[in-house]
């Protein structure tokens, strides 16, 4: 896909992970990657990666980070009930806000 996508969801999102190694986690999106279609959700994908040693790490060795996944394998998790739903598009007082399919919340507040 040329230019960024679409994704309906942000940064500081709470999602579940509805496929993969790690169906089933819930965790909160630390960082969106719309260019390429991915997000970086809290305790989800953790590989080792291993680092030099530097000045912030003079010990160097192998470290435990999230790695990116792909945005269609997580789901926004409804504010009202607690589970994944899809999400939705609504102006209200002239702005664009996010809205869970399932409850009719405003997910943006």
């Amino acid at each position: 896909m040329n230019g960024a996508a679409k994704l309906n969801v942000k940064a500081g999102d709470k999602v579940k992970v509805i496929s993969g190694k790690d169906k089933g986690k819930e965790g909160v999106i630390l960082k969106s990657l719309p260019a390429k279609e991915r997000v970086i959700v809290e305790g989800v994908n953790v590989v080792k990666k291993h680092a030099k040693p530097t000045q912030e790490n003079p010990q160097g060795g192998i470290l435990n980070e999230e790695a990116a996944i792909h945005v269609s394998n997580v789901m926004l998790i409804d504010p009202k009930s607690g589970e994944p739903t899809r999400v939705g598009y609504k102006v209200e007082d002239g702005k664009k806000v996010r809205v869970a399919k399932k409850s009719g919340e405003v997910i943006d507040k």
